[in-house]
């Protein structure tokens, strides 16, 4: 994601206390939460499950006010909002669920024949006291869904959403407020000043969607006091068309993830490698799927979403260059919108493609043989999506197995999200930590190792004095 995707952007503080924290008007909690989790009135599965099912209800009862929020913070039409927002939360917290007793239970693993008699199981223990820092792009869907696996894995929560969405961010805090104690659950609102106060706690998880720049003071700060993270950051995501993909599939599917929340979605496809030979009939197929979509004027389109604010519509802006422009190009500066643009035969040392878009603007790069492109991904930081279009499973293969990226799909774009069996998170300066269904449940619990040994024996050649015959029976158990 970009650099300026959260605002979080100050030097990390040196000094901690347990003491409730004023942040403003607000008030973070510590010892409530603190109180809460130790009481274990977050252990039982009956708990957990209550308050998934709370939360369910209260997205539920506030859909409109949050549909309408996202419209006035990004301009989403209900039914985007819905989709990638709203859906998306029901169905984890469903598929969740569904698992959860299952997930709760001890794990039974084997154990060695030189511990015997003994048995070995496994023990998901709840974290504690969980940060979750939310961006601004997708501000419901990735505020919610890590609280849901934090509350699954029978944590406390403290939310922070992002200040430059405020409807969406006052839209819930309303909603959690109402909903729970906020010793189990509670949101404080805020910009810079009330990130730099959160971090400098001491929490058992700290959870962070934004920009790699930032997810690194995240990190810093955590390392203070040795607190695990899971950073979710972005990258420059490849989408790789070869000669033998369905042209008119890929163009559908390439515009279909790219102009997603106006291309602001950290594994939208930032940069199209395109075989030689293919383009012109790739870009013609992309063109006419943005008219059949938003129309011969997109500007005028009221379902087109807007750029988040000003200085994100200027530093996008500032990359379209008009001889590079094969389609689009035209902005509305007052509404902050961005027309649909493709960028033809750009430069590997374009300003458009030294650093995440997050926007809907397309560069095409032309390659000769598929290693070229291979060998322009792997020159770069790990991205955190990766998407090829082919028939050749050959092709399929080389690239999947040659390029390191989070996560991605082959002749599609985006939905590797949608199946919550799959884990979501990147690689390397994409990020680390996993989530998504049964991973956002791990994500949030500790793997507590139990091993039961037997009283009635007790293996002799364990202990000393060593001898010989010891020695063999050890070497018999141990190779």
């Amino acid at each position: 994601m970009t650099q300026f995707e959260n605002s979080l952007s100050v030097p990390v503080p040196t000094s901690s206390t347990v003491a409730p924290i004023s942040v403003g008007n607000s008030l973070v909690p510590n010892q409530n939460q603190i109180a809460y989790f130790m009481s274990g009135a977050t252990r039982s599965y009956e708990a957990r499950r209550n308050s998934l099912l709370k939360l369910k209800a209260a997205l539920q009862k506030h859909e409109h006010t949050l549909l309408e929020a996202l419209h006035k913070d990004l301009r989403k039409h209900p039914n985007e909002g819905y989709v990638s927002e709203l859906g998306i939360i029901y169905d984890e917290i469903s598929h969740v669920l569904k698992g959860l007793k299952g997930w709760m239970k001890p794990r039974r693993v084997a154990t060695p024949m030189s511990l015997q008699p003994a048995s070995s199981h496994i023990v998901s223990e709840a974290l504690g006291r969980v940060l979750v820092i939310a961006p601004w792009n997708y501000p419901l869907q990735l505020a919610i869904n890590p609280a849901v696996g934090a509350l699954a894995a029978g944590n406390v929560v403290m939310l922070k959403p992002s200040e430059l969405t405020p409807h969406t961010s006052k839209a819930i805090a309303t909603l959690v407020r109402e909903t729970f104690d906020p010793g189990l659950f509670q949101v404080v609102e805020g910009g810079v000043d009330v990130s730099t106060r959160l971090l400098e706690e001491q929490w058992d998880h700290i959870f962070f969607t934004g920009s790699t720049g930032v997810g690194q003071i995240v990190a810093l700060a955590a390392a203070k006091h040795l607190t695990p993270c899971t950073l979710e950051l972005g990258g420059k995501s490849p989408c790789i068309v070869t000669r033998s993909a369905n042209m008119s599939l890929a163009a559908r599917r390439i515009v279909f993830g790219k102009l997603l929340n106006a291309g602001q979605t950290c594994v939208a496809p930032d940069y199209l490698l395109v075989e030689k030979g293919a383009e012109d009939e790739l870009l013609k197929a992309m063109i006419k799927e943005v008219e059949m979509r938003y129309g011969q004027n997109p500007l005028e389109n009221t379902q087109l979403p807007c750029i988040v604010n000003d200085r994100n519509f200027q530093r996008l802006s500032a990359f379209i260059q008009p001889k590079l422009v094969a389609h689009g190009g035209r902005t509305n500066a007052m509404e902050r919108l961005i027309e649909p643009t493709f960028m033809i035969n750009v430069p590997l040392d374009h300003p458009v493609m030294m650093e995440e878009i997050f926007g809907p603007i397309l560069p095409i790069v032309t390659f000769d043989k598929l290693d070229d492109a291979i060998r322009i991904i792997n020159s770069r930081e790990h991205p955190l999506a990766l998407y090829i279009f082919s028939e050749n499973a050959d092709e399929q293969e080389r690239v999947t197995r040659s390029c390191r990226f989070g996560g991605g799909a082959i002749n599609d774009t985006l939905m590797h999200l949608a199946n919550a069996n799959l884990p979501f998170g990147g690689v390397g300066k994409s990020g680390y930590g996993r989530y998504h269904g049964k991973n956002s449940f791990d994500c949030f619990v500790h793997q507590k190792a139990i091993l039961k040994t037997a009283t009635w024996f007790d293996m002799p050649i364990r202990y000393a004095p060593w001898t010989p015959m010891k020695d063999k029976l050890v070497r018999l158990f141990l190779r």
